[in-house]
């Protein structure tokens, strides 16, 4: 019955993709969107030429096969680790062996760099370092670095790559600013603005602290299977409550951060009403949750984990909504 069940998924790459991780399809929807919006937000108001508008189709189809790559390779390095605390995963479960799994993966692989190529070399090499970060990451550093929660520490800096590409595929195809140029041999140029390298920076920070507040509340569940297995996180550090105190800390510095990406960018009061209404109930709806039922905190830290989530994935959405109308208007 097991192998009927892997030959099924397995047969059907686009269904087993879908179901693997049980990914909703809004967020398989809202990854395109995110994808999209960051060259858009770096373009600007203005018209699109049929050029623009293949580069951020390559952006998205470079980062969408990137996303599967890394989620693939974390859950082959870290199988031993997901057979405690999520046993429903292709590896833990026998849905599809450990060789055909890497298959899967070196295929995305080599997708992620293909695409990335076809816009421009800078992106091919910002491909390259993300990469390599990732391989050793998950291969060996989280495993070994002593200090505390390095995991989570550096988990959101893949997601941090998003932007950076992003900006990187339209400074070096359709520059908007000759503030700051930078050539090198073989790579070519590579031209921003001031006023463009500091809402970049912004994003980031919004990246690396909304992601980082739904990694660390997920670490919460995962807490016993990564002290067993030697993995620091803030959890098996700190301990559970102090951690999800940490999860809202770092959830208001990604409000924060969004708040003022508003103020020095593009966007309008159209994402400033959205933003300010998905970050309020996100986090009402995270602390009455949490506050029902202390004593199961593994449970709600999952919980929290996942709406942290939705709401980064969200707020991208937005940014692209909010693009998109003022196009549109113009």
């Amino acid at each position: 019955m097991l192998e009927n069940n892997r030959d099924l998924k397995v047969g059907r790459p686009l269904k087993f993709l879908a179901n693997w991780r049980s990914l909703p399809p809004y967020e398989l929807i809202s990854y395109v969107l995110m994808f999209a919006s960051v060259p858009m937000l770096a373009y600007g108001i203005q018209p699109y030429s049929y050029g623009l508008i293949g580069i951020i189709v390559l952006t998205i189809l470079t980062l969408y096969s990137g996303f599967f790559a890394a989620l693939i390779w974390n859950d082959i390095t870290d199988s031993d680790i997901d057979a405690i605390a999520h046993p429903n995963r292709p590896l833990p479960s026998g849905i599809i062996d450990r060789k055909r799994f890497f298959q899967v993966a070196l295929i995305f692989s080599v997708l992620t760099f293909v695409f990335a190529l076809a816009i421009s070399l800078v992106c091919f090499v910002v491909t390259g370092i993300a990469a390599l970060f990732v391989f050793f990451h998950n291969k060996y550093l989280k495993r070994r670095m002593n200090f505390p929660a390095y995991s989570e520490i550096c988990n959101p800096f893949q997601w941090v790559v998003v932007v950076i590409f992003g900006y990187c595929a339209l400074w070096t195809v359709y520059p908007q600013s000759t503030d700051v140029v930078i050539t090198a041999p073989i790579l070519g140029t590579l031209s921003a603005g001031y006023l463009e390298i500091l809402q970049m920076f912004l994003l980031v920070l919004f990246t690396y602290f909304a992601d980082t507040a739904h990694d660390i509340a997920e670490g919460v569940h995962d807490a016993d299977a990564d002290f067993r297995y030697g993995v620091r996180t803030y959890a098996t550090t700190l301990g559970k409550k102090k951690t999800l105190t940490l999860s809202f800390i770092m959830f208001g510095i990604s409000g924060f951060s969004g708040m003022v990406l508003f103020l020095l960018s593009i966007l309008s009061l159209i994402f400033f009403i959205l933003f300010s209404l998905v970050l309020t109930y996100t986090f009402f709806s995270a602390i009455i949750h949490i506050g029902s039922k202390p004593e199961n905190i593994e449970e709600y830290g999952a919980f929290v984990g996942r709406r942290f989530y939705d709401y980064f994935l969200i707020t991208y959405d937005i940014v692209f909504i909010d693009i998109i109308i003022q196009i549109l208007v113009l």
